[in-house]
């Protein structure tokens, strides 16, 4: 979005099959996405765990169109579908290594039509700042490919959370390894304040 957002992300459901809406609005209440995931956990284990999931999307964004000669903002809605498989492997209770492949289609003009994103993950957890503050660390490596361009990237989250208190904060940094996709800047972070309920 480039600007600060809301989102919401829900999870409704049993052990193994979820439905997860997210929705992705401006601060001035603006829509910017919305997200309809299904996942499915198909395995796990101690040690590993399989995760698949499908989604229709809906992203947002304000056109001007002009209609009997007067020229106004519309929000128009693009429609995506997109398929994601997350194998991950449980080194500890503390400790992941894990990949993740997430393939979408856009159905309207102007839309991506092909996206592949591949990653290469970990997740450091439970990391003790003082005796009330724990950080989990999340850092990848990750290929993209939006129809004939592509690059490949890294990033970083950091996420700091007080025992007991359902809000937390988490940083995230994202960096150019080498890219031809002309969007792409070569530093870009930003600052999340969630709370869990």
């Amino acid at each position: 979005l480039g600007k600060p957002a809301a989102i919401v992300n829900m999870s409704l459901g049993t052990s193994r099959l979820t439905f997860e809406p997210e929705f992705r609005v401006s601060l001035e209440g603006k829509p910017w996405a919305f997200i309809f995931w299904g996942r499915y956990k198909a395995y796990k284990s101690d040690k590993f765990s399989l995760n698949i999931g499908a989604h229709p999307a809906f992203a947002f964004k304000t056109v001007p169109l002009t209609k009997d000669g007067v020229t106004s903002d519309y929000i128009v809605s693009q429609r995506y579908v997109a398929t994601e498989v997350v194998p991950t492997y449980h080194i500890s209770k503390d400790l992941t290594l894990g990949m993740y492949y997430l393939y979408s289609h856009g159905f309207d003009f102007g839309t991506i039509k092909n996206t592949h994103f591949v990653t290469v993950n970990s997740g450091i957890s439970n990391i003790e700042v003082s005796n009330s503050l724990r950080m989990r660390i999340s850092p990848q490596v990750y290929y993209l490919r939006m129809n004939d361009v592509d690059g490949f990237y890294t990033s970083t989250t950091f996420t700091v959370s007080k025992v007991d208190n359902p809000f937390s904060v988490s940083v995230f940094f994202n960096k150019v390894i080498d890219t031809n996709i002309a969007a792409s800047k070569d530093f870009v972070w930003n600052a999340t304040l969630t709370y869990a309920f």
